[in-house]
């Protein structure tokens, strides 16, 4: 796989617990730690696109 593949890949993974984000939040029964633990994947994904993205 070559490096902007994978870039692309993150993006997209990116985008979907974005998605996952917005819908748990707004569903009644959603618990703030669920909320919680999507949010801190999706800031490492960011953080991982952006090394990769100064080595590219």
């Amino acid at each position: 796989m070559s490096l902007s593949s994978h870039i692309e890949e993150l993006k997209r993974k990116h985008h979907v617990l974005s998605e996952q984000v917005e819908a748990a939040q707004r569903a009644p029964g959603a618990s703030s730690l669920e909320v919680a633990e999507l949010k801190k994947q999706k800031l490492k994904i960011k953080e991982e696109i952006e090394r990769l993205s100064v080595n590219a």
